[in-house]
C-alpha cells in the first residue's frame, strides 16, 4: 500500500517536508494539497522553526494537478475547490514567518512550477527541468503563470506558457527561477547549508523581512520606500535588533531571543 502523501522532519530549526508520492508524480491532488497545507502550518510560530525545505521522492519533484480531479465527471464546485485550495497553498509560502526552500531534483511541471516559483529560495540539481505544458492538452497554465510571471522576465514565462517547452536547470537559473543549480550529490549539502545560514538568524528579524520584501515589491518606488523607511525604524524597537547592534559594537557574537 502507498504510504503517506507527504513526509515531515524536523531537525536544528529546519522543517523538510517531501511530496512522497512518486508513483503519481507527485500530483497536487487534493488531499496532497491538504497535506502540504498541514505540514507548512504546523506549530509555525515555534522558536524552534527557522526554515523549511519542500523536497521530494521520485524522478519528478511535481507534475502539477492530478488531471483525473478536472475531468468532466466532477462538477465545477469540486474543480473551483482544487484550484482555490492549491492559490491558498501557493500563497501561504509567502505568507509564512519563515523562509521556504524549493530543493528540486528532477522535472517541475504546471503547478508544480509553480510551486518552484512560489518559494523564497529554490536549489535545484543539474538533471531538474521546469515547465507549464498544460497549453499542450487544452488547459492553458494559467494560474501557474501567477508564481511564473512574477518571478520570470515577462517573454520567458510566455514562452514557456504558450510552447510548454521546458527550461534546462541552467536556463532556469539564468532568467531567475532557481537560485542555484548544483550536481545531485551535491543537492543535500548546498540546501542544508543555505538552511543552516538562515537559522543563525534571528527568527523575528526574519520574519518582519520577509514579510515586508513581498509587501514593497508590488508596490511603486516611493510607496516601497515609505513602507520600508518605517519598517526599518520598527526593527530597531526589535529586541533582537537592539542586540546585533550592540553585539556588533562590542565584538561579540549576538545572542537572539527570537
Amino acid at each position: 500500500p502507498p504510504g503517506p502523501l507527504t513526509l515531515r522532519r524536523q531537525a536544528g530549526g529546519v522543517r523538510t517536508i517531501v511530496l512522497n508520492n512518486p508513483r503519481r508524480r507527485n500530483a497536487l491532488s487534493l488531499p496532497m494539497l491538504r497535506c502540504l497545507r498541514q505540514d507548512l502550518l504546523h506549530d509555525v510560530g515555534s522558536r524552534e522553526l527557522r526554515a523549511i525545505v519542500i523536497a521530494a521522492e521520485g524522478p519528478v519533484f511535481c507534475s502539477g494537478h492530478d488531471l483525473k480531479e478536472l475531468s468532466s465527471e466532477d462538477d465545477v464546485k469540486h474543480h473551483s475547490q482544487v484550484f482555490e485550495l492549491c492559490a491558498e497553498v501557493m500563497t501561504l509560502i509567502q505568507k509564512l514567518p519563515v523562509p521556504v526552500i524549493a530543493k528540486v531534483n528532477g522535472l517541475a511541471t504546471a503547478a508544480g512550477c509553480q510551486l518552484v516559483a512560489s518559494c523564497d529560495i529554490a536549489v535545484a540539481s543539474e538533471k531538474s527541468q521546469f515547465a507549464t505544458p498544460g497549453v499542450n492538452i487544452g488547459l492553458f497554465c494559467s494560474t501557474p503563470a501567477v508564481a511564473l510571471g512574477r518571478s520570470l522576465p515577462r517573454k520567458v514565462a510566455l514562452e514557456m506558457l504558450f510552447t510548454g517547452e521546458p527550461l534546462s536547470a541552467q536556463e532556469a537559473l539564468m532568467h531567475g527561477l532557481v537560485s542555484k543549480v548544483v550536481p545531485e550529490d551535491k543537492l543535500e549539502e548546498e540546501t542544508m547549508k543555505i538552511s543552516q545560514k538562515i537559522c543563525e538568524s534571528s527568527k523575528s528579524v526574519l520574519a518582519l523581512g520577509k514579510a515586508t520584501f513581498y509587501r514593497q515589491i508590488t508596490q511603486d518606488l516611493d510607496t516601497a520606500y515609505k513602507i520600508t523607511t518605517q519598517v526599518m525604524v520598527d526593527n530597531l524597537t526589535l529586541r533582537d535588533g537592539q542586540e546585533g547592534i550592540e553585539a556588533f559594537i562590542q565584538k561579540r557574537k549576538p545572542v537572539w531571543s527570537h
